[in-house]
């Protein structure tokens, strides 16, 4: 089946796990820190002071996740987006509002947990069980709703906080999610899909069903922690300082947020492609190169001083998200089974929360002691070659103690 064959055939599923990872940008850092700049000057912050707030924030709500992430088990999907999703425009209006601090501590905690965690892992989840076979397919055409994301809301929002005011603009946000992103989600998810006689059938199986209580008695489990952990803890970082290091270079902001686009374009292409060679390959074969592109996305940023490497980056990081996402989407099933995926994948996301907690509270802090920012971009892109070199060998173990039958099941 072709992949505009496999699109049609299915639809309402792909199209509801697309709306939901293209509307979880309201809660994402890319998003949250275009208006980085206004908070520290409302709220009268440093970079330090107020990346230590943020960093607390997603920390509590990595937290939370193993927790509320195990809703996706026990409730429809449906009945998961209806909760889920007006969380994340309340607390949009909460932005809005907000004049304390702990106010904005509460905001910033709900924004990352309903929009970076629960709005991907019950997208990534529902995607991993509505798809066997297909699954690589599936995942990568629900994960371009981040691309798309990507290209149209930061740059939306600029341009409205441009003419209306950063709050205004986050009460807008807010409409939109109300208005217009939960009735859509939750119609096309209605219904769960089901097996059809009619889908290909698959050439592995994924694993024996582990419980949550083997996964974290694992050691494999904490050795792809560090994989999954590396683009959350330095992309989120790199976003969460993009008006400091647009400044530091003397660069233009809004030719910077231009270059989200280029992002958006190359991700989608790749993720397209990442999807058939998941199908082909599977994810665990692909392991060892998840890291590589990232890497030397932030040696250019890092080494590079001319505005041009913004967007030599932007295109290696779609390069890079295009692979990891899709990848670290569908592995799991993989490694760990089907049935207590949505467990399993609450802990894997609270872990990726985690490490997008640290980056910016400890790189604000040495920003504030006077250590290079660009320094540090360049030794994040030294951690990807190291942690690439741990994924080989993770991969060769896992494979070896698989076991692949030799039966085809239906997808």
């Amino acid at each position: 089946m072709s992949y505009i064959a496999f699109v049609k055939d299915n639809p309402r599923w792909l199209a509801g796990g697309f709306l939901l990872t293209f509307f979880s940008t309201f809660g994402m850092t890319s998003f949250i820190a275009l208006s980085a700049g206004d908070i520290r000057r409302d709220y009268g912050l440093s970079h330090g002071e107020f990346g230590t707030l943020y960093m607390f924030a997603t920390l509590a709500s990595a937290l939370s996740l193993p927790r509320l992430g195990q809703i996706v088990d026990r409730y429809s999907v449906q009945k998961v987006v209806l909760f889920v999703v007006p969380m994340l425009a309340l607390a949009s209006v909460s932005m809005a509002l907000s004049q304390h601090l702990v106010l904005l501590f509460v905001t910033i905690y709900l924004l990352r947990l309903f929009g970076q965690g629960m709005m991907v892992h019950s997208a990534y989840t529902a995607t991993s069980r509505w798809f066997s076979a297909q699954r690589g397919r599936a995942l990568s055409t629900v994960i371009l709703g981040h691309n798309a994301g990507d290209a149209i809301i930061p740059m939306g929002f600029v341009l409205i906080a441009a003419a209306v005011g950063w709050r205004n603009g986050w009460l807008l946000a807010a409409a939109t999610l109300a208005l217009i992103a939960v009735p859509a989600i939750a119609l096309l998810v209605a219904t769960d899909r089901k097996p059809r006689s009619s889908d290909p059938v698959a050439r592995r199986i994924d694993a024996r069903d582990w419980t949550r209580g083997e996964v974290v008695r694992d050691p494999i489990f904490y050795l792809l922690l560090l994989g999954v952990m590396a683009p959350g803890l330095i992309v989120t970082t790199l976003f969460f300082h993009q008006v400091y290091l647009v400044e530091l270079r003397g660069w233009s902001l809004e030719v910077f947020a231009s270059s989200f686009l280029v992002t958006a374009v190359v991700n989608a292409a790749f993720t397209l492609v990442v999807g058939q060679l998941i199908d082909r390959f599977s994810g665990v074969s692909l392991l060892p190169f998840v890291l590589l592109p990232l890497g030397f996305a932030c040696l250019l940023l890092g080494l590079v001083e001319a505005q041009w490497s913004a967007f030599g980056f932007m295109a290696l990081l779609g390069v890079s998200n295009g692979l990891s996402t899709t990848l670290f989407g569908v592995v799991w099933p993989e490694v760990y089974g089907l049935k207590h995926l949505g467990s399993i994948r609450a802990l894997i996301v609270a872990a990726g929360v985690f490490a997008s907690a640290i980056g910016p509270g400890l790189t604000g802090f040495l920003i504030d002691g006077g250590v290079s920012y660009p320094g540090q971009i360049v030794a994040m892109g030294i951690y990807c070659f190291a942690v690439s070199s741990v994924m080989l060998l993770v991969s060769r173990r896992v494979r070896a103690r698989s076991q692949v039958s030799a039966v085809p099941v239906q997808a």
